[in-house]
């Protein structure tokens, strides 16, 4: 699941007066991985509440209705403009959804609108939200949607396709026909009746509004998709008929019917638990399918149209007379390893080291498969911010792994998870690079980016991969003055590399510009052209000049002698590659290499005859210190006309204290920092 795209709703909902199925996806996005209830977060505005000087009246301010997100969503960092839009909605409705009452005067908003509108979201039937997103859409309140209405209904929809990444190739006139089928009595305009009428049998509209229906096990997850070739309908079996074929398809079985099919009682999606202990087997998820003239795995004849089943773990095929016979044993095929199949996974009752899923609160338990290491993936888990405790399912697993899908970013918060989760067993941590520099990718050899190979061939990668000691380190910064307030310090562990001075200085105003105009760093081009100008004018303006006057450094206790350079950045390292892939410490000259001692290194070494010869090691319990002339120099690094930076130490702790505010960064996130001190160590590997 992606960090919601803020930045291209804001574009399409400019005034807030008006909330898209876009945003309704998002805050569902928020909702899924929460654990309170509204009228959980309702208790704290109320008397003895430790948000009650928030509420004035039946109405709540700005700084209480935000209070109430992050405490709902349990997301301290909930967007602060997707926030402000929210806000305004309530605040700007044109009349209230409920019809109780006029606009509140004196700025804030109903508490009690922020808590049924929410309510709705969290337990409504889909019924109620139907009726509460006409409300929505009937902009003139009078009780129909005319065809304007309508129009910006489409609209709506097809950035809630864009956005869900559906493929909307001609999705409109499709569209159009779905609405147009709405106005039963052919009026010109939708009623409260047809609406809901209409609704209730049209997944893809339940789905394009924005209105998350609730999940059960084995249900299926549509998603409107075009095709290109003849494909039937499972349900009704006919063909998909039109030049758009466009069709319903489920995003885990591939399960194939029309629109208006889809609540026809189609066959079921593949179960992912069982429901109890005494349900495990090692049976085959048989789920309905268009074989195209496939062999039966059975009776080894073709399979006409819709005439077979394929199993979605072994992928084996057979028609559906041929189900019954042979082995009933799945053997969850090539990817055996890393599958966790439902005979696996069963319900208990509540006890430790269960997992909750909700809904419908069943508590979920893991019986290990022997000689296999079930392979647990995350993809851009921040969006959701309980994605962290799907660890603690795996807490009894002591063979299994991770793939994490994203950037450094990504890789560095479940690490971070991981950490907090004081897992008995650490597991292992593949990745699949989708970030910007994807650093630390790169110096595991899993690549700068993804460049669309066979996933089947990125899984066989990884139950083949070798494993890598990785080291970690804490950071801690203590600000000289505590009454001096600088920006919040973004992260406490270093997994890539510290940097204060020039290179932090151009991240940090890339950064601001994007919080402020993120419409401007819609695509890599116009980053990597952002950047550029950043570091030109960095180039100019030397703010970071004479640097060494401005910090001193200790290495295990030992101060640092700048004397003889002229930096404007230095850089504390962990990894042998920073900013998409460029080598700070360079790599040291094969004569080098070959005089180095096989003895235990110091503690500290800042001899430079010494540290020529040195090569980074990601699992040494050393920590690399790089000096940098300026941006010039580090274009020339980053372009390879220049092999490194000065190296300046090798350590397994160092103490920076700086004299003035300077700008920082660790891992990518930039903040500015008053006068301080820097304290880095080593974390031990558990």
């Amino acid at each position: 699941m992606a960090t919601p795209d803020l930045a291209k709703n804001t574009a399409t909902n400019p005034d807030g007066r008006d909330l898209s199925p876009v945003d309704f996806i998002q805050l569902q996005q928020y909702m899924e991985y929460g654990s309170l209830r509204v009228k959980d977060v309702m208790k704290e505005f109320h008397a003895g509440g430790r948000l009650v000087q928030y509420r004035f009246g039946e109405r709540i301010d700005a700084v209480g209705f935000s209070l109430f997100l992050k405490t709902y969503l349990e997301a301290d960092d909930f967007p602060a403009d997707f926030c402000q839009r929210l806000f305004h909605y309530f605040q700007n409705a044109e009349r209230d959804v409920y019809m109780r009452s006029p606009p509140p005067k004196g700025g804030g908003v109903y508490l009690k609108d922020v808590s049924c509108y929410f309510s709705v979201l969290e337990e409504g039937q889909p019924r109620d939200k139907l009726e509460f997103t006409f409300k929505l859409y009937d902009k003139d309140g009078n009780g129909l949607l005319d065809s304007s209405e309508v129009d910006r209904i489409i609209t709506q929809m097809m950035r809630a396709a864009d956005y869900l990444g559906w493929d909307v190739t001609e999705l409109r006139p499709v569209l159009k026909d779905m609405m147009t089928a709405m106005d039963a009595d052919s009026s010109g305009a939708v009623t409260l009746q047809e609406w809901i009428q209409g609704g209730m049998n049209n997944v893809p509209l339940l789905v394009l509004l924005g209105l998350k229906m609730a999940e059960r096990d084995g249900q299926h997850i549509w998603r409107m998709k075009h095709f290109n070739k003849p494909v039937y309908c499972n349900v009704c079996q006919s063909m998909l008929l039109g030049l758009r074929k466009q069709g319903l398809c489920c995003t885990l079985c591939k399960y194939t019917v029309h629109g208006h099919c889809a609540n026809k009682n189609p066959g079921p999606c593949a179960c992912t638990f069982v429901k109890s202990k005494k349900q495990i087997g090692v049976t085959h998820g048989w789920v309905s399918a268009d074989c195209d003239s496939s062999k039966c795995h059975f009776c080894n004849k073709k399979i006409k149209t819709l005439a077979g089943k394929h199993c979605v773990w072994c992928q084996q095929m057979r028609h559906d007379d041929c189900v019954n016979f042979g082995s009933s044993s799945c053997d969850c095929g090539s990817l055996r390893d890393h599958i966790l199949p439902p005979w696996a996974i069963y319900s208990s009752s509540k006890c430790m080291h269960t997992f909750i899923l909700s809904p419908p609160h069943l508590s979920l338990q893991i019986a290990p498969i022997p000689d296999t290491h079930p392979l647990l993936v995350f993809v851009n888990p921040k969006s959701g911010g309980k994605q962290g405790e799907r660890l603690h399912f795996f807490r009894n697993l002591h063979d299994y792994r991770i793939l994490v899908c994203g950037g450094d970013g990504t890789v560095g918060w479940i690490l971070d998870a991981i950490d907090k989760a004081d897992l008995p067993v650490r597991p292992p941590v593949a990745v699949l690079p989708l970030g910007t520099g994807n650093d630390l990718a790169r110096c595991l050899h899993w690549g700068g980016g993804y460049e669309g190979t066979d996933l089947r061939e990125i899984l066989k990668e990884v139950e083949e991969s070798s494993l890598v000691p990785m080291d970690r380190w804490s950071v801690q910064v203590i600000s000289e003055d505590p009454q001096e307030i600088g920006d919040p310090v973004p992260n406490e562990i270093i997994n890539n590399y510290f940097s204060i001075g020039v290179d932090a200085s151009i991240a940090h105003r890339f950064h601001s510009m994007r919080e402020k105009h993120p419409q401007k760093f819609n695509s890599r081009m116009k980053n990597k052209l952002w950047y550029f100008e950043f570091a030109t004018s960095e180039t100019i303006s030397a703010s970071c000049k004479k640097l060494k006057e401005c910090l001193s450094i200790e290495c295990c206790g030992t101060p640092l002698d700048l004397s003889g350079h002229s930096l404007e950045g230095l850089a504390v390292i962990n990894i042998p590659s920073m900013h998409g892939g460029s080598n700070l410490w360079g790599e040291a000259k094969k004569a080098d290499r070959d005089n180095v001692s096989e003895e235990e290194p110091p503690d500290v070494v800042t001899d430079h005859d010494v540290l020529k010869m040195s090569s980074q090691d990601l699992s040494d319990k050393r920590i690399e210190v790089v000096g940098l002339e300026g941006a010039i120099e580090m274009g020339q690094i980053y372009s390879g006309l220049k092999r490194a930076g000065h190296r300046l130490a090798q350590t397994s702790q160092i103490t920076i204290r700086t004299h003035k505010a300077l700008p920082m960064q660790i891992d990518g996130e930039p903040w500015m920092q008053p006068p301080c001190t820097v304290s880095v160590v080593n974390i031990p590997l558990k």
